[in-house]
C-alpha cells in the first residue's frame, strides 16, 4: 500500500518571533536561505507577516527590499512562500481600514510570497471574508486558519462552522492555528477528520507550539486524520515555547507509516550552526531564556507561551504595588510564584465572562490585563473590571468581531452603567479608507510610492515606525541600542554575583576619602534594589522602580536632599546592575557587585567602593563610605510635608492624591490644574502591557497639582494628581 505523504513547513519567521524581540536581518537572511533550500526537506517556508515587516522598519531598513530578496531563492527553487496576516488587523495590533488591506495582497504577491495565512483571533468570519477574497483576487493562495483553543465552546461543530463559511468564501487552505499549543491532540485530530471528510480535497496545515507539552501527540493526531502539511522549527530555536524540531517531527511520522522527505543533516547542521552565529551577533541579546524551556503551567490558563517573558515582567511590575496594599490590610503578601499562579486562576476566572475570546494576540493581551489588572483592584479592595481599557472594552461591545461566547451578565451591567452601546454591524465598516490621506501627504514631501505601491503601503499599515524609518531616527536608535549591548557585554563581569550573598574580596577596593556624589550613587542603587534600613522612609512604600510593566526605557530623575540643599539625579540603567547617573551636572558610569543588608559593593567609573547604610537622624539614611558619613533623603513623596509615614497618614494621602496602581508611561494628561472633576473621570492614560489604561477619580474634586508628565515612567504607588 503506498504511504501516504505528509510535508512540512518551517517556521523561520515565528521561530524568531516566538523567541524574542527582532528577526534576522536581511543580510542573514539572504545567506541562511540556500542553505534552508539545500537540506532537502521543505514545501515551504514561512517568510514573512506577523511582525516582519515592523521589525525591519526599528532597525531602521526597507521592509520591502527584506520580503523580495528573502522570498526569491525559495520562489526559485519552487518552494512555497507564506505570511501571516491578523485579518482585520492585518499585520499590525489594531483595526486596519479596508483599502490598506486590499493593497497589502497585491504587495505581498509581488514581492514573492504565494500564501497568506489569515486568521481573526475572535474566529469571526465577517473578519476573515476579506482576508479570502483580496488574496485570491492578487493571486495568492488563501488559507484561512482556525485560532484554536480549548473550552466547552470551542467543540469541533464550533470550528467547523468557521470552516464552512471560510469555504463558502473561496478559501484554498485551512490552518489549524494552536498558537498556545493548548489544542487536545484527540480533538484536533477529530477535527481535521472533520474537514477532511466534509471538504476531501482541501488541504489542511497544522502549526502548534509546543509550550505546554502537546505538540508532538497533537501532530501525530492530525496526521492520521488526514493533515497534508506540518509547521516545524530546528535548532536552536526549537521547542520550549516555540515549535517541535523538524527532526523528530520527521522520525516520529516515517516510523507512523507516512511518507515524509529526508533530511540532509549536512545542511541542517550547517543552517543550525548560522541560526546560532545570528543569535551570537545579536539576536540573542533580545530573547528571553524563559522560553527555552516547556511548562504545563500554561495549560490550566492557556496563555500562548510567546508572551511569558512579557508576562513575567509584568507580574514583577505589579507585585510590590499588590504586597503593598495587602500588607496594609494586614493580609499575607504574595510571591512571584503565588502571584503567578492568582494570575492563571484569575484569566481561567474572568476568560469566560469576557465571552470566551481565543487566547491570541492582541486578544490574549487584553484577557490577561483584566485578569491582572483584577488583582490589583481586588488587592485595594475595590471592585474586578474597574480598570478596564478602551481597547478591551472594543472587544467586549463587538467592535472587533463577534465573541465566541456570551458574556457575563456582570459584564453587561457594567457597560450599560458606563453608557457604553454594543456595536452590532460588521467590524471593517467601522474604519473608513484612508489611503487617499497617505498619498497626498507622500506626494506632499516627494516621497516614492515604490514599486506596485509598496511604500505608500508600509507607510498606511505602519505609521509611525514609517516615519521614524524615513527621518533616520530609528536606524540610529537601532544602531545605539546594539552598541550599547555589545560594549556591555564585553565588560569584564563581576565574579560575585548579587544573588549569592557571598561577601567579596575588597582588599583591592579604593580607600580614598569620596564626595557627596559617590555616597548619592551608593545610596541610589542600595534604595533601588533593597529595602531602606529606615523606619521612616521618605517614600510612600517599599519598591524596586525598575521592575516596570513590559520592556520601558529606565530613564528617570529622582530629587534627593543632603545638607539641606535638593539635589536632582538622573538615572539610566543602561543593563541589569548598570547604571549612568549625571549628578551637578557630571556623568558616572556605575555598576551594582554586592548587596545585602546594610552594605553595597559598587563601581563608580571603574573604582570599586564599599559602602555601609544604615539608619540616619530624623528619617534620613546614613551612607558611610571610606569613613565619610553623609545623611539624606529621597524627595519621591505622595505629601511633600509628610515627615512620618504610618498606615493612617497613607490612607488619608489617597484621599488627596489619584495613585498610580501600576507601573509604565505618562501616555496622556485629560486635565489641567485648576479643573473641576467628577467620579469616574478618566484624568490620565498610562501605556503599560501594551496597552492604552485609564485612571479615572474616585470621586468629585479639583485639581490641585499635576504630579507626572507627559511620557515620564512612574511606579506603581506613585502620586499622579493632588486635590485641593
Amino acid at each position: 500500500m503506498k504511504k501516504r505523504p505528509i510535508k512540512f513547513s518551517l517556521i523561520y519567521r515565528d521561530m524568531w518571533q516566538s523567541s524574542g524581540k527582532y528577526v534576522p536581518r536581511i543580510d542573514q537572511l539572504k545567506k541562511i536561505a540556500p542553505v534552508i533550500i539545500d537540506m532537502g526537506c521543505f514545501s515551504r517556508i514561512e517568510t514573512n507577516g506577523g511582525a516582519f515587516e515592523q521589525v525591519n522598519l526599528l532597525y531602521g531598513e526597507n521592509p520591502n527590499k527584506a520580503v523580495r530578496e528573502w522570498t526569491k531563492p525559495f520562489n526559485e527553487a519552487g518552494i512555497q512562500t507564506h505570511m501571516l496576516e491578523r485579518a482585520l488587523n492585518g499585520i499590525r495590533m489594531f483595526p486596519v481600514p479596508a483599502d490598506v488591506r486590499h493593497l497589502m495582497y497585491k504587495v505581498k504577491k509581488a514581492q514573492g510570497t504565494d500564501i497568506a495565512r489569515s486568521f481573526c483571533g475572535l474566529n469571526d468570519p465577517r473578519n476573515l471574508e476579506l482576508s479570502v477574497k483580496y488574496a485570491k483576487e492578487a493571486g495568492m493562495i488563501s488559507q484561512v486558519a482556525l485560532s484554536i483553543t480549548h473550552s466547552k465552546i470551542h467543540s469541533v461543530d464550533y470550528f467547523m462552522d468557521v470552516v464552512d463559511k471560510a469555504v463558502e468564501f473561496g478559501t484554498d487552505e485551512i490552518c489549524l492555528k494552536d498558537m498556545a499549543g493548548i489544542g487536545r491532540p484527540a480533538t484536533l485530530g477529530k477535527l481535521v477528520k472533520a474537514i477532511k471528510d466534509k471538504y476531501p480535497d482541501i488541504i489542511v496545515q497544522y502549526h502548534g507550539h509546543s509550550g505546554p507539552g502537546f505538540s508532538i501527540a497533537s501532530t501525530l493526531e492530525v496526521a492520521k486524520a488526514g493533515a497534508d502539511y506540518i509547521d516545524v522549527a530546528m535548532e536552536p530555536l526549537s521547542w520550549g515555547m516555540v515549535h517541535p524540531d523538524v527532526i523528530t517531527i520527521q522520525a516520529m511520522l516515517k516510523d507512523a507509516g507516512f511518507d515524509v522527505p529526508k533530511i540532509n543533516m549536512k545542511a541542517y547542521m550547517e543552517a543550525r550552526a548560522l541560526t546560532h552565529s545570528f543569535i551570537e551577533d545579536f539576536l540573542g541579546y533580545f530573547i528571553n531564556p524563559k522560553n527555552r524551556f516547556l511548562s504545563s503551567l500554561m495549560i490550566q490558563s492557556g496563555l500562548p507561551g510567546g508572551m511569558m517573558g512579557s508576562l513575567m515582567a509584568d507580574l514583577k511590575g505589579v507585585q510590590d504595588g499588590i504586597n503593598y496594599s495587602l500588607k496594609a490590610s494586614n493580609k499575607q503578601e504574595l510571591t512571584e510564584d503565588d502571584l503567578l499562579m492568582k494570575l492563571f486562576d484569575e484569566v481561567a476566572y474572568v476568560w469566560p465572562k469576557l465571552g470566551y475570546p481565543p487566547l491570541v494576540t492582541p486578544f490574549s493581551q487584553y484577557v490577561k490585563n483584566v485578569a491582572l489588572l483584577n488583582i490589583v483592584q481586588l488587592a485595594k479592595g475595590e471592585e474586578r473590571y474597574s480598570m478596564m481599557d478602551e481597547t478591551t472594552w472594543d472587544m467586549i461591545l463587538g467592535k472587533a468581531g463577534k465573541l465566541p461566547g456570551p458574556l457575563a451578565p456582570e459584564i453587561i451591567n457594567l457597560a450599560e452603567k458606563q453608557n457604553r452601546e454594543f456595536y452590532t454591524g460588521i467590524p471593517q465598516d467601522a474604519y473608513p479608507d484612508v489611503l487617499d490621506k497617505y498619498r497626498k501627504e507622500m506626494k506632499n514631501n516627494k516621497w516614492d510610492f515604490g514599486e506596485n505601491d509598496e511604500e505608500l503601503f508600509e507607510f498606511a499599515m505602519h505609521e509611525t515606525q514609517y516615519r521614524d524609518y524615513k527621518s533616520g531616527r530609528a536606524k540610529k536608535r537601532f544602531e545605539d541600542e546594539i552598541q550599547k549591548l555589545k560594549s556591555q557585554s564585553s565588560t569584564t563581569k563581576t565574579t560575585i554575583a548579587v544573588k549569592e550573598k557571598q561577601t567579596p574580596n575588597r582588599n583591592s577596593y579604593n580607600k580614598d576619602k569620596v564626595e557627596y556624589p559617590i555616597a548619592m550613587i551608593a545610596f541610589l542603587l542600595y534604595s533601588l534594589n533593597n529595602r531602606l534600613i529606615s523606619e521612616e522612609q521618605h517614600v510612600q512604600k517599599n519598591h524596586n522602580v525598575w521592575e516596570t510593566i513590559g520592556y520601558w526605557r529606565n530613564l528617570m530623575t529622582i530629587n534627593l536632599t543632603y545638607n539641606e540643599e535638593e539635589y536632582p539625579v538622573k538615572i539610566n540603567k543602561a543593563k541589569d546592575k548598570e547604571y549612568e547617573f549625571e549628578i551637578s551636572g557630571n556623568k558616572y558610569n556605575s555598576k551594582l557587585c554586592f548587596i545585602d543588608k546594610g552594605e553595597l559593593d559598587f563601581t563608580v567609573n571603574d573604582k570599586t567602593y564599599l559602602a555601609n547604610i544604615s539608619k540616619g537622624d530624623e528619617g534620613k539614611t546614613k551612607i558611610t563610605i571610606n569613613g565619610g558619613n553623609f545623611q539624606m533623603f529621597r524627595n519621591d513623596l505622595l505629601e511633600q510635608e509628610a515627615i512620618s509615614h504610618g498606615e493612617e497618614e497613607l490612607m488619608a494621602d489617597e484621599e488627596h492624591h489619584i495613585i498610580s496602581p501600576i507601573p509604565g508611561r505618562i501616555f496622556k494628561i485629560n486635565v489641567k490644574e485648576g479643573n473641576k472633576i467628577k467620579k469616574g473621570d478618566v484624568v490620565i492614560v498610562i501605556d503599560a502591557m501594551k496597552m492604552e489604561n485609564n485612571i479615572v477619580s474616585k470621586k468629585d474634586a479639583v485639581i490641585k497639582k499635576i504630579l507626572v508628565s507627559l511620557d515620564e515612567m512612574v511606579d506603581a504607588g506613585v502620586a499622579l494628581i493632588e486635590f485641593e
